[in-house]
């Protein structure tokens, strides 16, 4: 993430879009594929809908790929406004997750923002982010780029399913996430079990995690979204199994606040049977 631009709603829509809205994708089949996610999520502020997030991810026997696709604004232009696309895809190792690319498209009224990065275990080797970097923000460092995931490939959680029961393990990690433009962690620490419906497809068990943002570069600490995602608001995320794959996936995000939550849900959760063509590398639409 070469460029942060966090006072501008291109910047506060690929915070939020990237860090809790990165949850779902669109690709094609796989003939090896283990299954296929197709979903969609509302994203509402004060119980009122302001935007959604949809698309799918396809599960191959050794690679992965995502794409998604959301918008947010409304009530909520003080925090995120516009349009965004991603995409990323990687390989699969001893059942963990491995980026090798990852691509975003933000557009708002106020300009348009793009990232295209190349990975290789963990570290960035490639990256293109136009526009570039803000001289005010915090800046990223090459250490930053190392040990990293990148912001789909990190709502992607390998977690043994048991019966009909989910792993608390799946909460106790920390997820550092670099989109290209800013660096932060994701700490997760296990809450509860619960269940879930969707209006289309998914009915069952969820295991809920509480969740911890924090921004190590790239970011303006005075930008109003830095500001509301770390001053110590509750934040969960409910993580839901994808059949027939040894993933979890998170269903719902919450954001609490004293003047208004913010929810993420998903209202379709539909695991598709594979397809008989191959994996594409994915582009944002």
């Amino acid at each position: 993430m070469a460029r942060h631009m966090f006072h501008s709603p291109v910047a506060r829509t690929a915070i939020l879009a990237t860090a809790l809205g990165a949850m779902t994708a669109a690709l094609h089949d796989d003939t090896h594929a283990e299954g296929k996610l197709d979903a969609r999520y509302s994203i509402s502020f004060a119980r009122l809908e302001v935007g959604e997030i949809s698309g799918t991810v396809v599960f191959g026997d050794s690679d992965y790929a995502i794409s998604a696709r959301g918008r947010a604004g409304g009530i909520m232009k003080a925090l995120i406004d516009g349009e965004g696309s991603f995409a990323a895809r990687g390989s699969v190792k001893e059942g963990h997750p491995f980026p090798t690319t990852f691509t975003s498209k933000i557009v708002s009224k106020v300009e348009t923002s793009e990232v295209t990065m190349v990975l290789d275990e963990g570290r960035v080797k490639e990256l293109t982010a136009i526009p570039p970097p803000n001289r005010d923000s915090v800046p990223v460092t090459e250490t930053n780029r190392q040990g990293i995931v990148d912001p789909l490939t990190a709502m992607l959680f390998s977690a043994a399913v048991i019966g009909e029961g989910l792993s608390q393990a799946a909460c106790r990690q920390t997820l550092p996430i670099f989109d290209g433009r800013q660096r932060y962690d994701l700490k997760l620490a296990f809450k509860r079990m619960d269940k879930m419906t969707a209006e289309r497809g998914y009915a069952g068990p969820v295991v809920v995690c509480s969740v911890t943002y924090e921004p190590i570069a790239g970011h303006r600490s005075s930008a109003a979204l830095v500001k509301y995602l770390s001053e110590g608001r509750e934040m969960e995320m409910a993580l839901a199994p994808v059949a027939g794959t040894r993933f979890l996936v998170p269903f719902r995000v919450s954001v609490v606040s004293m003047i208004a939550n913010l929810v993420i849900v998903a209202d379709r959760f539909e695991v598709i049977a594979p397809g008989a063509s191959t994996l594409s590398d994915p582009k944002p639409q």
